[in-house]
């Protein structure tokens, strides 16, 4: 028997989603597994959809909104498995997406989660910004992908069609192995959404796993379907970036990357509040803010064995902001050259 994979979605008031896309992963090509809708508080008719048009999907419901992080949290403590894959509800999947993902985990060890390709699900010779092929970070710990720097994404041309190790994997379509995911602690529910994967994925390389990127796997994203782009997505990414620093790098290097950082995002603040985005800037600085309330609260909990952050993989130890605003390049190859992959 093949280990079983439990395909679990967190929804909040995606009807049209779970309409639209919930057919492509009941059509999965995978001898064994499950699909579980984890609904977190919703208040549309998402419910009443699942019990008459999708029967044969389990259903467990929270009362309350926890965001992407508490919301999986809570309900992954329900579900049993071998692998768990954490799927967006506006996603939609390829028949044979599963099985690659799973010969690869099932082939190393010491792969503790990886994702399959993401494309844009509007313009599908694109690649998705929430994890193109593999989520890197740079020096300051700028999130980017294969495929996707700051917003620009990349065509695919299969450049990035090697299985190959990451820093992150996406959010969107995340296979992880359910035990590793408790040992872990789960996300953290202090960020509520947004780069919580990215959080989690840092403490499974300071533990000793690897991620990988598998592109042999293909789904399709719509993209900022759950929380639209806005002061409070800023906010949130700004935020919980800045929280995962404090978290996970040594504190030599905190030191220094920490007030870089305040200094680059003060300039992107101003930079849109000069253009007229005004909730850009306050979300930002609110962002600072929240930090700073955060680490006096006593919030913050420090992994216990942190590393320099580019004795990593998938890291590119440079600006990605100086490679891509000053020397204008936009691709990831341009800026990381080929990788080595040992």
């Amino acid at each position: 028997m093949k280990p079983l994979v439990s395909i679990v979605i967190l929804n909040y008031n995606g009807v049209k989603y779970l309409n639209d896309f919930l057919p492509t992963v009941l059509a999965t090509q995978y001898e064994n597994f499950e699909v579980v809708v984890a609904d977190n508080g919703s208040t549309d008719d998402s419910l009443v959809l699942l019990k008459s048009n999708f029967p044969t999907v389990k259903v467990i419901t929270n009362p309350t909104n926890e965001g992407f992080a508490g919301g999986y949290n809570w309900a992954l403590k329900m579900v049993q498995a071998d692998y768990y894959v954490l799927l967006n509800s506006d996603v939609s999947v390829t028949p044979n997406w599963i099985t690659p993902m799973v010969q690869l985990m099932e082939s190393n060890h010491s792969i503790g989660a990886c994702q399959p390709k993401l494309l844009s699900f509007k313009e599908p010779t694109l690649f998705e910004y929430a994890g193109a092929s593999g989520g890197w970070i740079d020096s300051l710990c700028y999130p980017f992908s294969r495929g996707r720097v700051f917003d620009f994404c990349e065509k695919d041309a299969q450049q990035y069609d090697d299985q190959a190790p990451i820093f992150w994997a996406s959010g969107a379509a995340f296979m992880i192995r359910a035990k590793l995911f408790h040992t872990l602690g789960g996300f953290d529910d202090s960020f509520f959404a947004h780069q919580e994967e990215i959080d989690l994925c840092w403490r499974m390389q300071l533990a000793g796993h690897q991620l990988y990127a598998c592109p042999s796997s293909v789904v399709y994203h719509v993209g900022a379907g759950t929380l639209p782009r806005g002061g409070r997505k800023v906010f949130l990414n700004f935020r919980n970036n800045l929280i995962m620093m404090c978290k996970n790098l040594p504190l030599v290097e905190l030191a220094w990357k920490l007030p870089a950082r305040f200094a680059l995002d003060a300039i992107s603040a101003w930079k849109g509040l000069l253009s007229g985005d005004t909730y850009f800037f306050t979300a930002i600085f609110k962002a600072h803010f929240a930090l700073i309330f955060y680490i006096l609260t006593g919030k913050l909990n420090r992994s216990l064995s942190p590393k320099s952050l580019k004795t990593l993989d998938g890291v590119y130890n440079g600006s990605l902001v100086f490679q891509y605003f000053v020397k204008n390049k936009h691709y990831f190859n341009k800026i990381v050259g080929k990788p080595v992959h040992y």
